[in-house]
């Protein structure tokens, strides 16, 4: 008998024990795996990483893309079609797409202060959502988010891809496992290089793009060339600068290792003692959480790049966790090492196992993501992580912009009203802030 018979005769023994006519046809004949009604918010750059990941999968049906920018709109529809036959519609409303397309998954991937209501709007409308991170803007979005997600019993995954990637999990093994001994210490940094640079004028907004459904909830202020598509990350009304950007993995990286959920107090300062620029982001900010255990620090800088700060060739980021046994570095496109306090012994180090073309572990991610749905888990990265994460980033904003510490208990600033009031925000015009 060769390998063929051997196989056919293996399947229909194996049917035989199945007593159902119908059931024996569909072991035979294996179904194609279920195709979520999939749409994306968000046609820009990191959109285009997600969406490529969820139609590799091989479980998305696209049906629509939703841009306020119809080049982006179309660029993506372009890109998607390279990996798909789907003939996406194309909104510029995600309220009208929603309605319409009926999506079972909605990818999330619009600047940070879209993220609560567009994802509010897709879970209560039946949909699981991939968000990206930061999850929200302010303190107060991202418990309408958890609450949301909770009442409806939809899976909500935040793009901490650093919760699975094969180094940052096998590193926490390692811290877990005590081998860097009692951990008292962690410090989280990005350092960029950078100047002063120099204001840009304002213009009228492209023709192609709808910018006053850009700035949606948010203040409305004049377009301004450097801030889209990427560029409004550092500015406030709609973003939180590199902490609120950057911050957001490294502070999850330490809300990952330790058992305990919030820090207890929070200082933050920063200015902008070099940039000249057209943001209104700090250029530097160092802040300091003070939890039960330990103590953890950020610290980002966009000047003064140097080699000597340089964890990797190419950047200097990442969390040092300080033990009594030795000093562990958790990275990026360099991986994790362990530098020993005993000068006898040798430093341990881990290769990071990254996904081209980006160099991240999307890919995973979504994986989970459609596992736990399946499943009807929370997934590795559920929306509530993913607050707690966030919150840690806007905890240090919200001390800056007071001057002062504040105290946290998980849900608000204890006795302090004047603090408790930059949980929330007024929105803008027709929006209303989520409760």
């Amino acid at each position: 008998m060769n390998r063929s018979d051997f196989l056919k005769t293996s399947a229909l023994a194996s049917a035989t024990l199945i007593t159902d006519p119908i059931q024996v046809r569909a072991f035979i004949t294996r179904q194609p795996a279920q195709k979520y009604r999939t749409a994306l918010v968000g046609a820009g750059w990191w959109g285009n990483n997600i969406l490529r990941c969820a139609l590799q999968a091989g479980e998305s049906k696209l049906v629509a893309l939703c841009d306020v920018d119809t080049r982006q709109l179309q660029k993506t529809s372009d890109e998607a079609a390279k990996l798909t036959s789907d003939k996406p519609k194309l909104y510029r409303d995600y309220r009208e797409m929603i309605n319409t397309e009926k999506p079972e998954i909605v990818i999330v991937a619009t600047p940070d202060h879209w993220h609560p209501l567009i994802a509010i709007a897709a879970m209560k409308a039946g949909a699981h959502v991939y968000v990206e991170k930061p999850i929200s803007h302010t303190i107060n979005e991202g418990k309408a988010m958890v609450k949301t997600a909770r009442d409806t019993g939809r899976t909500c995954q935040v793009g901490m891809h650093r919760r699975v990637s094969p180094h940052n999990v096998s590193g926490m093994e390692f811290l877990k496992s005590g081998k860097a001994g009692k951990i008292g210490m962690a410090r989280a940094f990005v350092y960029y290089a950078g100047g002063a640079g120099q204001p840009t004028p304002d213009t009228e907004a492209p023709k192609e793009m709808d910018w006053d459904m850009w700035c949606g909830p948010a203040p409305l202020r004049a377009f301004n060339p450097t801030m889209h598509p990427r560029g409004w990350r550092n500015y406030l009304n709609y973003a939180n600068g590199v902490l609120g950007d950057w911050g957001i993995h490294w502070m999850d990286q330490i809300l990952f290792w330790t058992d305990e959920k919030h820090p207890r107090k929070v200082y933050s300062t920063g200015g902008r003692p070099i940039k000249n620029d057209t943001t209104d982001a700090p250029d530097h900010q160092v802040a300091t959480y003070e939890f039960e255990g330990f103590t953890a620090l950020w610290e980002q800088r966009t000047f003064a790049g140097n080699m000597a700060e340089k964890t990797h060739p190419q950047q200097a980021v990442g969390v040092y966790f300080y033990g009594t046994e030795g000093t562990f570095h958790m990275g990026w496109l360099d991986g994790w090492t362990f530098y020993p306090s005993d000068p006898k012994k040798q430093v341990i180090h881990q290769d990071a196992q990254l996904d081209k073309p980006d160099d991240q572990n999307i890919a995973l991610l979504w994986r989970n993501f459609l596992d736990s749905i399946k499943a009807k888990k929370n997934p590795v990265a559920d929306i509530e992580i993913g607050h707690r994460s966030t919150n840690m980033a806007l905890l240090g904003m919200l001390s800056m912009k007071l001057g002062r510490s504040v105290e946290w208990d998980g849900k608000q600033i204890p006795n302090d009203p004047e603090a408790n009031k930059l949980l929330s925000r007024a929105y803008r015009g027709e929006w209303q802030y989520p409760t």
